[in-house]
């Protein structure tokens, strides 16, 4: 009659990893806000900080570039930096997100909503 509950405890498992993989993806949002990574463009001329989340939170560009005749490529020197850290955030992102789930047995491919 109750030969069926026994996979109820394994229910219960899964709840509890369900349960256990919501804290930690919660601390990993709060980590990938701590992380930052630079982006560079110009040989370092033009840096870009941002967090590992991908928002922008600095620029830091070496004067020596600034001179009207090359407004052009200061511009692309900016959006190069920018994208370059917005390309590593992206990947730091993907890193800590598969310390976090490869004990879970998820496809390689498999992608959360973050």
């Amino acid at each position: 009659m109750f030969k069926g509950l026994g996979g109820l405890g394994d229910m219960g498992k899964m709840l509890q990893a369900a349960k256990d993989m919501q804290g930690k993806m919660g601390a990993l949002q709060e980590e990938l806000n701590r992380i930052v990574v630079i982006g560079e463009s110009g040989a370092g001329l033009v840096k870009a900080r941002a967090t590992a989340k991908g928002d922008l939170t600095g620029l830091d560009i070496d004067p020596s570039i600034f001179n009207s005749d090359d407004k052009e490529v200061v511009e692309d020197l900016i959006l190069a930096a920018i994208k370059d850290a917005q390309a590593k955030a992206k990947d730091r992102t993907e890193e800590e997100m598969k310390k976090v789930t490869d004990g879970l047995g998820l496809p390689a491919d498999f992608k959360l909503p973050f």
